[in-house]
């Protein structure tokens, strides 16, 4: 594990800063309560941990909120740490999205280091049913590495109320004692459609419990998302359940839960962190699983080097494609103006051919 640095100091200094800076001003006179105009009332600030957790935010939310990413679209997560600078941005917000699961491993450190006692945590796949990961060394059965149950709801051995949103005071209680391996456990629900429109709602219970008076706005845009989400599932169904082939060969192993949802069986070469390096009896694993099912597409990922993968991808001769994870996004996915939506559609289409060849 990194060593981080501390941040009570620099939220010290900070505190310190903003007070100096308001000796010089003017003092302003305050409206009466309950005289400001609606339409002057401040935005709801957001702060969300990586990009599909910003961009379910920014659904929801719509023009109700401020969303910022804390983790840069182009920054793989899962061996991110934040900064003082980070933790600063936190201390203004009023809501902070996270996917949980043990993806952000430095969750509970900013929630024990935080001074805001008016940020509302919001843990988007609590409640979710997750799955175990892949170790890495890979048995390649007929069922390797598809989704195993983990038996228990996320949440069914912590005493917490239901809620998707929940205070400071309690967000830290529930999370797992987690870094970033994971705990064994799969964090990358998102990539399931299905569990996506699960998360999308966590968020939409929470915002209302922030901002009850716009509830009839965040349930719009939340509908009108999930609508979205609701078609992207079927399309996945309708072109994968008649597929050639159900098993796909990933870099890491990000997509169990999609291989779950759809019936297909993940193989990934590394286990759920990208960074991972594997063995070099994994690598010879799936390149003896790769042929004895003739694989001919070993699918790579945006964010992390493509090496392992072209290795494997030239012993076979076979080709490589994208299989894009969704932890962030390329400088080229931002200038084509490239969303959750666009990218999981390329990757069905890129799971389309691969498992039709």
């Amino acid at each position: 594990m990194k060593k981080r640095i501390p941040f009570v100091s620099a939220l010290t200094i900070a505190a310190l800063a903003v007070s100096l800076a308001g000796c010089g001003q003017k003092e302003e006179v305050s409206a009466p309560a309950g005289a400001q105009p609606a339409a002057q009332k401040q935005k709801l600030k957001i702060e969300a941990s990586f990009y599909p957790m910003y961009e379910f935010a920014r659904q929801v939310a719509g023009d109700l909120a401020e969303v910022n990413l804390l983790i840069p679209p182009d920054v793989e997560p899962h061996d991110w740490d934040p900064t003082p600078q980070d933790m600063g941005k936190i201390e203004q917000a009023d809501v902070l999205v996270y996917n949980g699961s043990g993806l952000e491993g430095w969750i509970e450190q900013i929630l024990n280091s935080s001074g805001n006692k008016n940020l509302s945590v919001v843990e988007a796949s609590k409640g979710l049913e997750l799955i175990e990961g892949a170790e890495g060394e890979h048995e390649h059965g007929e069922a390797a590495h598809s989704a195993h149950e983990a038996g228990d709801k996320h949440d069914a051995a912590e005493d917490h109320d239901a809620k998707a949103g929940h205070s400071h005071e309690d967000a830290h209680e529930h999370e797992h004692e987690h870094d970033h391996d994971h705990g064994g456990l799969d964090p990358h629900v998102w990539l399931s459609p299905q569990l996506a429109v699960k998360e999308v709602r966590n968020i939409e219970a929470a915002l209302i419990e922030k901002a009850p008076e716009h509830k009839e706005q965040f349930t719009k845009n939340a509908d009108a998302y999930v609508a979205k989400l609701e078609q992207l599932d079927a399309d996945y169904k309708k072109e994968l359940q008649n597929a050639k082939r159900k098993d796909f060969i990933t870099q890491h192993a990000a997509f169990g839960y999609l291989a779950k949802t759809y019936g297909l069986t993940q193989v990934p070469i590394a286990g759920l962190s990208p960074e991972q390096e594997p063995s070099a009896s994994a690598m010879a694993d799936v390149v003896k699983f790769a042929k004895e099912h003739q694989v001919k597409t070993i699918f790579f990922e945006t964010l992390v080097s493509s090496q392992v993968a072209d290795t494997i991808a030239k012993e076979l001769g076979a080709k490589t494609a994208v299989l894009n994870p969704l932890e962030g996004l390329t400088a080229e996915e931002q200038a084509k103006n490239m969303d959750y939506i666009s990218v999981m559609r390329a990757n069905l289409e890129a799971l389309k051919k691969a498992l039709n060849e």
